[in-house]
């Protein structure tokens, strides 16, 4: 259902925003954060993965790498 992937996308955008800007302050939590960030990255491209459309590809893959990159920060 496209909502669904809608909704994920609107929930990895802002917790997105959230570890970035908690990383630009130096945050405690940071990692905290991240592991949460990677979380979520992965959820939503496993969902946008299920479209066709290329957009959601292209957002998926997207999402894998942000979802490696969170992990990698997060470590």
């Amino acid at each position: 259902m496209m909502a669904r992937c809608i909704q994920t996308d609107m929930e990895c955008a802002a917790i997105c925003y959230a570890a970035a800007q908690l990383m630009s302050v130096g945050s405690e939590r940071a990692k905290d954060i991240c592991n949460i960030c990677a979380e979520m990255c992965e959820v939503c491209g496993n969902e946008c993965s299920k479209h066709q459309t290329e957009h959601c590809q292209e957002c998926a893959r997207a999402c894998k790498e942000c979802a490696a990159a969170c992990w990698e920060m997060a470590a």
